[in-house]
């Protein structure tokens, strides 16, 4: 089989591809001949040593991957020789083979391709439970959607649509304002030339109420102040390098709230309720009322260029590696 390994946290192009043996099986344990493995932004973080998770080296990064079960354990019952599924790893999905646990495997819905399938659980796990579990949010209300051009944002506007949010999209380029609105945003601001808090108020009228920040910087900061009483600014993530220094005056004179939204601690602490929640979002997608985008594809090979373009923004929706039978073999 053929692995992306990370032997140091160096540059994106320090990465290497390496041929290694088959792993064996041991008990509980399926083989998965990969299709597709997710490209995400916290992967270039982690490969770099920039994120505050740091695996012990050498690694193979990816966290998502789709494939085909090709051998199981003999106590596996669960899941059966032919099934296509997918694995949520956390790392290991940047190789053409993978041997996991089969309790780790999710079967996956025909009317999602490979690519769908590799690459939607992170930004609608995240938006799900950002939305429902933690913001609570009610259909008719007003969310603005920071960095929505990107896999998690675009995500976000997705699932704020078909909870009945009025979605407001900001993007920086006209490509990814477009596919924002063919998610069902309302509205949409040029983030790259436009005061998105001045605008986020036109547009809501009365004021948000709740902003989905996962770039935080100076926008998120200013974007506080859009919110109206009881209004809360989600804390998805930190794309853009900055932790924001929100100001607690402004939390605390419009009664407004701040809330944390850790999606991967919390499915440690509650799988079950986890397994609901993944249940209720295939269900949506399966009915058609949640439509991951198709990602843009790049070859196995290319992992440290797909990477790369995943931190220089210049992704529209989400990336893919797509494994050929030649890659695997």
């Amino acid at each position: 089989m053929r692995v992306v390994v990370c032997n140091s946290f160096a540059p994106l192009d320090q990465l290497v591809i390496e041929e290694r043996p088959s792993v064996a099986l041991r008990s509980g344990q399926v083989r998965i001949a990969v299709r597709a493995a997710g490209v995400n932004f916290v992967d270039a973080l982690i490969v770099q040593g920039l994120y505050q998770i740091k695996p012990p080296l050498p690694f193979t990064p990816g966290g998502e991957s789709v494939g085909v079960i090709t051998e199981i354990a003999e106590d596996v019952s669960e899941c059966s020789v032919g099934q296509r599924v997918l694995v949520t790893s956390g790392a290991g999905a940047f190789a053409t083979e993978m041997v996991v646990g089969a309790r780790n495997t999710l079967a996956m819905p025909d009317s999602l391709t490979d690519g769908q399938a590799a690459t939607f659980m992170q930004s609608y796990g995240t938006a799900w439970f950002a939305l429902v579990e933690r913001a609570r949010m009610q259909a008719g209300q007003w969310l603005l959607v920071l960095g929505a051009g990107g896999g998690v944002g675009l995500g976000a506007v997705d699932v704020g649509h078909a909870l009945g949010l009025k979605v407001i999209a900001a993007a920086s380029s006209p490509e990814k304002r477009a596919l924002a609105e063919s998610r069902g945003a309302v509205a949409t601001i040029d983030s790259s030339a436009e005061d998105v808090k001045a605008r986020a108020k036109e547009i809501s009228g009365e004021g948000l109420d709740a902003v989905y920040d996962p770039i935080g910087g100076a926008v998120g900061e200013q974007c506080l102040r859009a919110l109206r009483d009881d209004g809360q600014f989600l804390v998805i993530g930190f794309a853009s390098g900055d932790i924001p220094k929100l100001p607690a005056n402004q939390v605390l004179l419009r009664n407004r709230r701040v809330t944390g939204v850790e999606w991967g601690g919390w499915v440690i602490k509650h799988p079950e309720q986890n397994q609901r929640m993944v249940g209720e979002i295939l269900a949506k997608i399966v009915a058609g009322e949640l439509n991951p985008v198709e990602p843009y594809a790049y070859a196995f090979d290319d992992a440290a260029h797909a990477l790369a373009d995943q931190q220089n923004r210049n992704v529209v929706g989400k990336a893919v590696l797509l494994v050929s039978s030649a890659d695997a073999a």
